[in-house]
């Protein structure tokens, strides 16, 4: 009879305090899991799209440094953001020249526009100032490039 009791105590199966008990541990490891899941893929997502806006980026600044002398390099930066398969406006350019003081003992100053009003000319030093953005993300990163004949 003994016999027949263990072997009735052992077949029991699980009770709900169990089971219940069983859940809330479950449940207690998984919420930190899933949180570390949940961070590790918008981690991955964010660097990806800040990958492409660093090789988009360097991409356009490498085409407007190879870019012979010109007034304007808003096409090296659009194409560049198309080579990305974002639109142009994803880059945007700035374009400034130096103007050198009279004076050596006195510092020069950049203007707005990539050549003076009479065009291009010898000697000149153009700062161009390219912007891209991750349509995608809405990440951002800006460079600059110096031009110049020496």
């Amino acid at each position: 009879m003994a016999g027949d009791a263990d072997r009735r105590s052992r077949d029991r199966g699980t009770t709900l305090v169990e089971l219940l008990v069983t859940i809330v541990i479950m449940g207690t490891v998984m919420g930190p899991v899933m949180n570390a899941v949940v961070a590790a893929i918008t981690a991955s997502s964010t660097n990806r799209g800040l990958a492409h806006v660093e090789t988009a980026l360097h991409n356009a600044a490498d085409r407007v440094n190879r870019a012979t002398k010109r007034c304007d390099y808003s096409i090296f930066a659009s194409a560049a953001a198309q080579a990305q398969q974002w639109p142009s406006s994803a880059a945007t350019v700035q374009q400034f020249h130096f103007v050198p003081a009279a004076s050596p003992t006195v510092t020069g100053t950049w203007v707005s526009g990539g050549c003076p009003a009479g065009g291009m000319q010898d000697l000149l030093v153009q700062l161009v100032t390219v912007t891209v953005t991750n349509p995608d993300t809405g990440a951002q990163r800006t460079i600059q490039v110096v031009k110049s004949d020496v």
